[in-house]
């Protein structure tokens, strides 16, 4: 699930294909990928307190709940909870975020002294966050400390690209295009290298490509960021302005042989089989070995289609992209990788770089008018380069086994109300009903924490270098992950840090994660009530289990790989039943233009698996919720603040997805995100529900009661 988030702080690198983990919100919420430190960290000024589990005073009791319910269990919060000038909105996703963030802190904060500091990990975490946050020592260091990399730039050849590209996508660098490693899509006991598109600095392609007049101007916008980091590294104005002009034609012509977001949702479109050799072929004359050599690829490459293979996301891209790199100048190509070096560490280079990447990327896209404080920033960057080492104090603190033990008991809840859903579905065979229920019953749940935490062992971190830190860490998770190639899928681990605000579900894995970041007030709270609990964290277990049975998640089977065990008839009445969601969705409007012609709709197409998760988990936590109810004795019907259980259900579930948001974010959001907007969230899923009419009274009829609605499961 997602709200207006931002990009990730984090540059880990992740599997090369962007398919395989579905989660409940994007990133860390409102964790802006702009990075611009204003001074040295200072103490939080602000003492951060859960949301309440049952917000009563975002309850507008003057709307009707049965016209808009957004407005009826959300329209106060808003007035109540004003943007600060450092994010980009306000939601229940940032309010924990914030309270984690605080915790993680006060962690870091000890262990950045070096007296308490008793184990490697601690050592580790406390040097991190205390690197990071001296800014004095960052603008006193200046350039000094990225200068090598930057000579080594200055003089490439385009014959030494492939090693220099290798080299630096190792620490990070998004320069040309993508590698990594995943879990092969048709044999997920498998881990096998991909190649994927890339090399962009907007958020997608279509930023490139799209010819409305603010599409325009966030180009010349672009060009203009790009112009500023380029004369800060020491070019003249005039230079750096025939560069940034130079590098955006570059980058477009790689964003025209990119696929779109959308297209990219089907794992069929981005499952391309290829041996090497056939994949060097398509990129020659450039040899392809430096790259591996360089980014630390093992020296064999077992695949799909044999010892020396690779899964190809982009078949088209690659010709595309060299006849780029081919016809431009070596000038040009120094400047886009010289750029996006700089832009990718700015966080970490003196004040000015990191200024300049926050105006674009902070304020001209997402509307943030100021950045983060520095201690959040920096709090999540250790939470980015040593997630499970600072989550093993964290989960000490901060998740007992009795939370660990009453969710894994509301997963088995609503896995057995997806169960009986199964039965009940009248479009579906029995044939591929038995397949649907044993993809189910093998489902992993994975709740808090891994079973075994990650040794950091061998990466050296040092209180005094930030940015040999960032490039360190980046580099161990980069060796970390193409190790995984050619050995045994390790079932046990984790995509998420433990303290992450998020939730995924991971179609290769077939498995469904929820971190103990999550697993907070008001997510989820041990003195709430039965119904409460149930909307709120409930609704999103019930989401990530759907995300297995969704339009893509559909094509995995139980053990994880892509392959179709549904009937061609079943196949086509699934089809019927999700047009109707990406026609809802379709008619939304997110931001409201000049002219109609300027409206910002949502992407029903895109946003079709978010969508589904959405309405079929609300529907399973709501029969989950009524069927512990009954076991425990619960009466549905006592109120409870005036509110019934059924009512406290959804009213919980809305308000996960109250928020205030900016409408540059929402734009930015709605532009490049699987997740609709939050207020489409919650309304959209509430009109397609079964038991919300009789819970609020409603008549068929009313706008939250339509006389035909959606249903998928």
């Amino acid at each position: 699930m997602n709200t207006t988030l931002q990009r990730t702080t984090s540059r880990v690198r992740r599997s090369a294909l962007t398919l395989t983990c579905t989660g409940i919100v994007l990133a860390a919420p409102f964790a802006s990928m702009a990075q611009a430190p204003t001074a040295p960290a200072t103490p939080p000024q602000t003492h951060y307190l859960p949301a309440p589990a049952f917000d009563k005073a975002a309850i507008n009791t003057a709307a009707d709940p049965c016209t808009d319910f957004y407005k009826y269990a959300c329209g106060n919060f808003a007035a109540n909870h004003p943007i600060p000038a450092d994010q980009s909105g306000v939601d229940q996703f940032y309010t924990l975020f914030n309270v984690n963030t605080q915790e993680l802190n006060g962690i870091l904060s000890k262990y950045e002294n070096p007296a308490d500091q008793h184990t490697p990990n601690q050592q580790k975490i406390g040097a991190y966050y205390a690197a990071c946050t001296n800014t004095n020592l960052i603008d006193e260091k200046g350039l000094a400390p990225i200068q090598p990399l930057l000579d080594k730039i200055g003089h490439v050849s385009k014959s030494d690209l492939p090693a220099l590209a290798g080299e630096l996508q190792r620490i990070g660098v998004n320069a040309f295009f993508g590698f990594g490693e995943q879990q092969d899509f048709k044999d997920a006991t498998k881990q096998v290298a991909a190649v994927d598109q890339g090399g962009l600095g907007l958020p997608e392609r279509d930023y490139y490509t799209r010819t409305g007049d603010k599409d325009k101007q966030i180009r010349q916008q672009y060009v203009a960021h790009i112009t500023k980091v380029l004369t800060l590294a020491g070019e003249s104005p005039a230079d750096a302005q025939r560069d940034a002009t130079n590098i955006m034609d570059f980058e477009t012509k790689l964003a025209e042989a990119s696929m779109t977001n959308t297209q990219r949702r089907d794992p069929d479109a981005i499952y391309h089989p290829q041996t090497l050799a056939a994949f060097e072929a398509s990129i020659a004359p450039v040899d392809f070995k430096p790259f591996l050599e360089a980014i630390h690829a093992p020296a064999q490459l077992p695949g799909p289609l044999g010892p020396d293979s690779l899964i190809n996301a982009n078949p088209s891209f690659f010709p595309a992209m060299v006849a780029a790199v081919k016809s431009a100048d070596i000038d040009t190509l120094r400047a886009y990788i010289r750029f996006h070096t700089l832009d990718t560490f700015a966080m970490n280079l003196p004040k000015q770089f990191d200024d300049a990447r926050f105006d674009f990327y902070g304020r001209e896209l997402e509307g943030q008018p100021d950045q983060r404080p520095r201690w959040q920033r920096c709090s999540s960057a250790v939470d980015g380069a040593l997630g499970e080492a600072l989550g093993q104090v964290y989960v000490a603190q901060y998740f007992p086994p009795a939370s660990k033990s009453s969710m894994l008991q509301m997963v088995h809840d609503i896995e057995a109300a997806m169960d009986k859903d199964i039965d009940t579905l009248d479009w579906m065979s029995a044939a591929t009903k038995i397949k649907a229920k044993d993809k189910l019953h093998a489902v992993a749940d994975k709740i808090g924490y891994p079973d075994h935490w990650r040794d950091y062992s061998k990466l050296t971190v040092s209180p005094t270098e930030a940015l040999g830190n960032d490039e360190r860490a980046t580099a161990f998770e980069n060796d970390r992950e193409l190790n995984k190639i050619g050995q045994p899928v390790d079932k046990l681990e984790w995509g998420m840090s433990p303290p992450t605000v998020n939730a995924y579900y991971n179609p290769s894995m077939n498995d469904i994660n929820f971190p103990a970041g999550i697993l907070q007030p008001a997510f989820y709270d041990p003195t709430a009530d039965l119904a409460v609990n149930y909307g709120h964290i409930g609704a999103v277990i019930g989401h990530e289990l759907t995300h297995g049975f969704d339009d893509e998640g559909k094509k995995f089977d139980a053990n994880g790989n892509l392959a179709d065990w549904w009937t061609a008839d079943d196949t086509k009445k699934f089809q019927a039943k999700t047009s109707c969601l990406v026609n809802e969705y379709g008619n939304f409007v997110a931001v409201k233009g000049d002219k109609p012609a300027d409206d910002v709709h949502v992407n029903g197409q895109l946003t079709l698996g978010e969508n589904t998760a959405d309405n079929g988990g609300l529907v399973l936590a709501y029969v989950a919720y009524l069927e512990r109810a009954k076991k425990d004795g619960i009466d549905v019907d006592k109120k409870i603040d005036g509110y019934t259980g059924p009512q406290r259900f959804y009213i919980s579930f809305a308000q996960n997805w109250c928020e205030n948001t900016r409408p540059a974010a929402t734009r930015a959001q709605v532009l490049t995100d699987p997740h609709s907007p939050d207020h489409f969230r919650a309304n959209g899923a509430i009109v397609n529900q079964p038991g919300f009419a009789k819970a609020f009274g409603c008549k068929e009829g009313t706008p939250m009661v339509p006389s035909s609605n959606c249903r998928v499961w």
